[in-house]
């Protein structure tokens, strides 16, 4: 019979970083005061002494402070959240995303993967421990596998080529064996047998008109 392979072991992309600066850490940078003269980002006044560039925007140093606790900004990191500037203790309280696999706060590069988010280095192969980074991964009884790993552990290999039956190839069962619908031919001219009579020899197939042949 042919059969298509098992549709439950899926490969998956990791959704990459979106390039946004949302949840990375940044710090502000001081310039003194000059001829230059911005307006405050906070309070849309000239700035005409020292002032802050953060977000690409100039700021009093007095005015670059937490969204929510207030806390000034000017001389820690920061972190950019719907468009407000949050320290980095109030951001981890109410906005950082939580790590599938060890539970704590991500501050920094998030992945997102099986609909869930990660550290980077906390979404690793289930078999080797390697981080996926931005890798191809296998999915087998819910968990994930490297492309390695999944190969040697978990792939059905073509009796007849030895290359693995990967998901979405035709295969048969035949023999006690595992083939690709191509490769299942009879040993001696090579004819393809699928959905066709069969004799076997040494396990191997054989068409019918070499069904007796003595050199197989």
């Amino acid at each position: 019979d042919l059969w298509n392979r098992d549709k439950n072991r899926s490969t998956v992309d990791p959704e990459p970083p979106d390039g946004s600066l949302e949840g990375v850490a940044q710090r502000a940078e001081r310039f003194a005061a000059s001829s230059r003269t911005p307006l405050c980002s906070a309070c849309n006044s000239v700035i005409r002494g020292p002032f802050l560039v953060a977000l690409g925007r100039s700021w009093h140093p007095e005015e670059f402070n937490c969204h929510y606790c207030h806390v000034s900004l000017a001389d820690v990191s920061f972190v950019e959240e719907q468009n407000n500037v949050y320290c980095e203790n109030c951001y981890e309280e109410f906005f950082a995303p939580t790590c599938a696999r060890c539970n704590t706060k991500i501050m920094g590069e998030v992945m997102h993967a099986l609909r869930q988010t990660w550290h980077t280095t906390c979404f690793v192969c289930a078999a080797c421990g390697k981080p996926f980074g931005n890798s191809l991964f296998h999915m087998e009884d819910g968990e994930p596998y490297c492309e390695k790993d999944y190969v040697a552990l978990f792939s059905t290999k073509c009796h007849g080529c030895d290359f693995p039956v990967e998901a979405g190839d035709k295969f048969i069962e035949a023999l006690g064996h595992t083939w690709h619908d191509t490769c299942f031919v009879c040993a001696v001219c090579h004819v393809n047998l699928e959905g066709q009579p069969f004799y076997s020899k040494k396990d191997k197939p054989l068409c019918k008109k070499h069904a007796h042949a003595i050199n197989v």
